[in-house]
């Protein structure tokens, strides 16, 4: 069952992967996670072989792989695509133009203009069965498309970027948003003009049949019920780097009575 099904039946749930490590995108997998969410944007993972092998480890693990990359380029979010990954996760989007790039890139006409080539991976490289009207159509109906709302300006145009078709959901990101307006950082929704902008995209998404991405971070019971009550369909519970530190400050707490001190 792929992302986008299991999203009609209820909130789905992933970890974010910033170490690029195939056996922690494994791991997520054999644990029974909705998708990992690839990063492009703050690690050092490279577009080419680096990704391959990510949404390569994703798939082998039954998680579906998504994909934050730059920015809204068309090559990029094509590339991606046709390298396996079952969704983007497009940064910094403030305008509509924005967003229709996204469409654009994503889509095969009539929905978008992406350009077709039957020899990658998201084709089976035109491999036994291939016809380019079943590649075609499944690409356009299962890809998932999902622009970040992380700048005040994504607010000010917010009707015009929600009006384009083929956007699937936004993640609200929360960090970025902050210091777009010079708030506290935090994950957490405390802020009052944080928690205002969040609950205004929220309302205008779900009306207009758009799901709500965002991390829950810390993932604990009490958050993610205060969150997927705030409409969040689409939870990152963390990344894997953070849930690292976590573990090791715990370890590191349990050794403090046995370190010799000065």
């Amino acid at each position: 069952m792929n992302l986008r099904d299991k999203m009609k039946r209820g909130p789905v749930f992933g970890i974010a992967c910033f170490t690029g490590a195939s056996c922690a995108i494994e791991a997520i997998g054999h644990w029974g996670f909705d998708f990992v969410y690839l990063d492009l944007e703050h690690t050092p993972n490279n577009f080419g072989p680096d990704m391959e092998r990510q949404i390569l480890a994703a798939l082998h693990a039954g998680v579906s792989p998504l994909v934050r990359l730059t920015g809204a380029n068309e090559v990029e979010i094509r590339k991606i695509l046709e390298l396996g990954a079952e969704g983007v996760v497009v940064p910094h989007i403030r305008t509509r133009a924005d967003a229709e790039i996204c469409i654009h890139a994503a889509k095969f006409p009539p929905l978008g203009r992406r350009g077709a080539e039957g020899n990658v991976r998201a084709a089976g490289y035109a491999g036994p069965g291939f016809t380019w009207e079943s590649y075609i159509a499944r690409q356009n109906a299962d890809t998932l498309v999902i622009p970040m709302a992380e700048d005040y300006e994504f607010l000010d145009n917010l009707d015009a970027i929600l009006s384009v078709p083929g956007i699937d959901a936004i993640n609200f990101g929360p960090l970025d948003w902050a210091l777009s307006i010079g708030a506290p950082v935090r994950y957490r929704l405390e802020e009052p003009r944080i928690v205002e902008a969040y609950e205004k995209i929220e309302a205008r998404a779900r009306a207009a049949g758009i799901g709500i991405m965002c991390p829950v971070v810390p993932a604990s019971p009490e958050h993610l019920a205060d969150m997927v009550g705030r409409g969040v369909n689409m939870v990152i519970c963390g990344n894997d780097m953070g849930l690292l530190q976590g573990a090791l400050k715990g370890v590191a707490g349990d050794l403090a009575p046995f370190r010799a001190t000065a």
